[in-house]
């Protein structure tokens, strides 16, 4: 169903200003939908991900994930190659 834009804001301790900037960004990009309503009486802007919001999401994390994993094989190729007691 997706979050309200006070909750994302909270969630991402971003100022409302912000946070709007950068879900114009990503809805320009067909990323995230934004839906504009009514709580009773309230005002309620809620902001859900699309289906290629997710698919990029996803892919980016795979991204991080090989980062990390190069990160880690690197620290362990260095210290595989460190002299013993020079640590």
């Amino acid at each position: 169903g997706g979050l309200s834009f006070g909750d994302l804001a909270r969630l991402c301790s971003l100022t409302d200003g912000n946070l709007s900037r950068h879900l114009d960004v990503l809805a320009e990009e067909g990323l995230v939908q934004i839906t504009k309503g009514y709580a009773g009486r309230r005002p309620l802007t809620t902001c859900k991900m699309t289906a290629a919001g997710r698919k990029r999401f996803r892919e980016y994390l795979g991204q991080l994930e090989r980062v990390l994993r190069d990160a880690a094989a690197e620290d362990e190729a260095v210290t595989a190659k460190a002299k013993p007691g020079l640590a």
